[in-house]
């Protein structure tokens, strides 16, 4: 591969008579005898240990370039890959100096037009001396075109962009844009510098946007006048719930949080639902009391019992029998004192209880309609600028043809050309047109 020489700094009195030459890097020759031969063993010293695992790179059969005059070597550029070059620059008193730099190209840009013929592809490698640039077309075309349906009427006008050094290609050709005009139809081909392919003047563009949308949702519960059970078997109710009552033995207005129901004492009374007890024990003018958590806010409430069945902490199941009726606390005889509670406050257990016993669940279904964020992605078409450039100019090229073929020129080289660009001595190594 053929490298770039890039700027140096030589003193201008070693410049006069010096002349460039490109020789091949021998195979067993290792960089130290190298350095002996030019009589710069001393420079091995001033060359970092890292530096010294790249100067183990250079590879035999390489192309580098000396710089002498009269036999003593001014400048030496040695290709470490295809990007970077070692530099051996003489300063004259100050001995030589190491150094690793960029390779620097040419670049060239090109534009080709042509009607089709038969072998298109060496068609394109008459008029730009490359094969690379026939397969490359093919493949960007390939979804949309059939190349064996091409006729001689077709046309092609192409862009692309080719590194050179000394007169030569460097790499492969790189194609910005193409245009095909076929059985009537234009097809267009632009590669952006990202080395993306787009098929149009215009690209699609996604882009996500936090938004507020109604968002619907539903919840199923069971019924509350069908959650629960009586508490006792054959209910006769004496009192109902109410916020004003007059107290029977208090002979006061007083509210009644509850139900109360006529009994038998040692009658059964039994869990309205499932539910764990809270409480068990006396509780001042309730007497004897039984409280059992059935979940979802509602607390149940048994009192006056005359025995009690269960213990705090104990699970018990619907219909379970918890205690036995009775008249302890403050009471006028024996009955069941019952009542509900929903997140700590009192409600009529009558509009939750199933009036006949046991009671079937009724399934409620209620609709929620909340605001609610969300990513939302977007797309838009935008205008590639570049590509809408290079499609007008492939449009005005195929109207007219390239008749002469485009050669790579041929340069002499050991020519130098001294430049003072800056108040210090700057040399060029530079290649001429022949």
């Amino acid at each position: 591969m053929i490298r770039m020489i890039v700027l140096l700094l030589i003193p201008l009195t070693l410049l006069f008579g010096a002349q460039v030459e490109q020789k091949i890097w021998p195979a067993g020759l290792t960089f130290p005898a190298y350095l002996k031969e030019q009589n710069a063993s001393g420079l091995l010293q001033t060359i970092s240990a890292q530096d010294m695992e790249y100067v183990t790179e250079i590879q035999a059969g390489e192309i580098y370039y000396e710089l002498c005059d009269h036999g003593q070597l001014l400048q030496t550029l040695i290709p470490l890959g295809k990007e970077m070059q070692i530099e051996i620059v003489n300063r004259g008193e100050r001995g030589y100096r190491f150094d690793i730099v960029p390779i620097r190209f040419h670049q060239i840009k090109k534009e080709v037009s042509f009607a089709v013929k038969k072998g298109y592809a060496a068609q394109i490698k008459h008029l730009t001396g490359s094969t690379y640039l026939g397969f490359i077309l093919e493949q960007l075309f390939q979804k949309r075109v059939n190349f064996r349906t091409l006729q001689p009427q077709d046309r092609f006008a192409l862009i692309y962009t080719q590194k050179g050094r000394l007169g030569k290609p460097s790499g492969h050709p790189k194609i910005i844009s193409a245009l095909l005009k076929t059985h009537g139809k234009e097809y267009f081909v632009y590669i952006d510098t990202k080395g993306d392919v787009h098929f149009d003047t215009h690209k699609a563009v996604t882009f996500t946007r936090i938004e507020k949308r109604p968002f619907t949702y539903t919840t199923v519960r069971k019924a509350p006048s069908a959650r629960f059970r009586m508490p006792v078997d054959h209910p006769r109710i004496t009192s109902h719930f109410s916020y004003r009552r007059w107290h029977p033995i208090l002979h006061k207005y007083r509210p009644h949080f509850g139900v109360d129901f006529g009994a038998r004492r040692g009658t059964p009374l039994r869990a309205v639902n499932d539910g764990r007890v809270i409480y068990a024990g006396w509780m001042r003018g309730y007497g004897k009391v039984v409280r059992i958590n059935h979940g979802g806010g509602f607390v149940s409430l048994y009192a006056h019992q005359s025995k009690i069945l269960v213990k705090t902490g104990q699970h018990v199941k619907r219909g379970q029998v918890i205690g036995r009726a009775g008249s302890t606390g403050r009471s006028t005889g024996p009955h069941l004192h019952f009542g509900l509670y929903f997140k700590g406050r009192p409600i009529d257990p009558l509009r939750y209880i199933a009036h006949k016993g046991t009671g079937k669940f009724r399934t409620i279904v209620e609709k929620h309609t909340i605001m609610k964020k969300y990513s939302i992605t977007h797309q838009k078409r935008i205008e590639i600028p570049e590509a809408k450039h290079a499609r007008n100019r492939l449009k005005s090229l195929i109207k007219q043809l390239t008749t002469e073929t485009w050669k790579w020129p041929r340069y002499k080289r050991n020519l130098i050309y001294i430049n003072e660009i800056t108040e210090k001595k700057t040399a060029r190594t530079e290649d001429r047109r022949g």
